[in-house]
């Protein structure tokens, strides 16, 4: 055996190891097939580790273990979305949500090109949504392009679309990548939290940058260790909080994120861009309580903190620093046209008003009397609740020849806390 993977997990190992910590930390076990999945996973990130050295950045890791092609968590063909899979999102939840978000496009759409680009559209429900709302509003964009890398997300958009809204696949066109100039509206609803983010530990003598190695313990897995952070990771935690973090405080920092929002601002010649996440500006993300970070994995609805554990069949997420997303965004020339929490921004676009509508009218299929409309009911609490998403999410836009005047954002604006 080569000298660089002997010590890489055998996938049986891995597979018995995994089993084992399910039943010992009581999440629902997976089956044999999904185990046997995670296991090739864990042997691909371990020659990934040995041929480096015996180390990765966990920002690598987290790369790895969400987008390995074939076999990291969004590239592989396990259901991630959804009551039988690992979460649920506004979209799936409701397409309420989607039909709210629309009324923010088509004003839009006044003062910008008709054109439409979702980046991580998911199964595909909030393009449904927002191209049925747009429709019924005669505002249906040009086009509506959709950027997704994974495979199966990309197939699974297809289906929902071709459900719900066959008559206007021909303006749905698919990219593989950023398109070099935009002119429209950009959306990106939970696509901030699972970029790839740094794990930094403040010690004693300076910044340390959370890296993952090989157990040494003789069982399968990859276990934390840390090192001296490099100069750019170290200069951008100390810009994080000007009195400085004590010693052990540890958090994220997604320099993929800012770079995406960079991307963003190079590529928007005119529009807006609007994005949905969970997390908070600068100075409640590094708030001195806030000392263990807001790492966090999603498996079979169940929120954990061991990213560790059964790689490939989890989701990884780290909170979104709002404050970084607006810095890169002006840094590259876009203008922030609000920011404010879901349960606002929903409110400013009418979703009130478009349930009385519906249950006025008799509704649809989803809001049509007894049931359904209790159903509905329940899903527009669940999105405005300050107890479920309705503050811990957030919406932020940016834009470029467009008014801050945004409908969403004439209440509770909080582009000041930024």
């Amino acid at each position: 055996m080569p000298q660089h993977l002997r010590h890489v997990p055998h996938p049986f190992l891995a597979m018995t190891l995994a089993r084992r910590v399910a039943s010992a930390t009581g999440l629902p076990q997976p089956s044999d097939d999904a185990l046997a999945h995670s296991a090739r996973l864990v042997a691909h990130i371990g020659e990934a580790i040995a041929a480096a050295g015996g180390w990765l950045p966990f920002a690598r890791y987290m790369e790895l273990a969400l987008y390995a092609p074939g076999l990291g968590y969004y590239s592989a063909g396990a259901r991630k979305l959804g009551a039988d899979g690992d979460f649920i999102t506004a979209p799936e939840l409701t397409p309420l949500f989607g039909h709210v978000l629309a009324q923010q496009v088509a004003e839009l759409f006044r003062a910008a090109p008709r054109r439409l680009l979702e980046v991580g559209p998911g199964s595909g429900a909030l393009a449904a949504s927002v191209l049925e709302m747009l429709e019924e509003l005669a505002a249906l964009p040009a086009q509506y392009l959709i950027l997704e890398l994974s495979a199966d997300l990309r197939e699974r958009s297809r289906a929902t679309l071709a459900a719900r809204v066959p008559h206007l696949a021909g303006r749905v066109a698919w990219l593989d990548r950023l398109p070099a100039a935009f002119s429209g509206v950009v959306l990106g609803n939970e696509v901030l939290d699972a970029m790839p983010a740094e794990v930094f530990r403040v010690a004693a003598h300076g910044i340390e940058q959370a890296g993952v190695t090989l157990r040494t313990d003789g069982t399968p897995g990859f276990a934390w260790a840390y090192r001296p952070a490099p100069a750019e990771l170290a200069a951008a935690v100390a810009r994080l909080a000007p009195s400085g973090l004590a010693p052990g405080y540890t958090s994220e920092l997604s320099l993929a994120a800012r770079g995406f929002a960079r991307s963003i601002a190079g590529m928007l010649a005119a529009g807006a861009a609007i994005f949905i996440d969970y997390g908070f500006p600068r100075r409640e993300y590094y708030h001195p309580q806030r000392s263990e970070g807001t790492l966090m994995c999603h498996y079979r609805h169940r929120a954990h903190a061991d990213p560790f554990f059964l790689p490939g069949l989890q989701d990884i997420t780290a909170h979104v620093d709002f404050s970084a997303m607006a810095d890169a965004a002006v840094s590259g020339g876009l203008q922030v046209l609000g920011y404010a929490t879901q349960a606002q921004f929903l409110i400013n676009c009418g979703i009130t008003d478009l349930l009385s509508q519906r249950m006025q009218a008799g509704g649809d299929a989803e809001t049509g009397g007894g049931a359904s409309w209790f159903a509905a009911s329940n899903a527009a609490q669940h999105l405005l609740s300050p107890a479920e998403m309705g503050e811990l999410f957030k919406v932020i836009a940016f834009g470029r020849g467009v008014a801050p005047a945004l409908s969403g954002f004439l209440r509770g604006d909080k582009t000041a806390t930024l």
